[in-house]
């Protein structure tokens, strides 16, 4: 069972650091739409990893808030 879970969160705390990155490469390309699209998708997994309990609720809205700041200067 150990080694189901440890295989399991891996793989979601992967999954989870790939969407980040994701949107952080749309946004140093400048690319909005694109960012505004990874963001959304990004949202979902972050959320989804928070309510498993594989972080922090507050280490979720903290990413996410970075990452909208970001999308927010990009607009600006």
């Amino acid at each position: 069972q150990d080694v189901k879970l440890n295989a399991a969160n891996t793989s979601l705390r992967s999954k989870f650091r790939t969407a980040i990155k994701n949107v952080q490469k749309a946004v140093l390309t400048g690319d909005k739409s694109k960012a505004t699209e990874l963001y959304k998708s990004a949202q979902s997994v972050i959320d989804s990893i928070a309510d498993k309990g594989l972080f922090h609720k507050n280490k979720a809205a903290r990413h996410k808030s970075r990452l909208s700041a970001k999308l927010k200067a990009l607009s600006a």
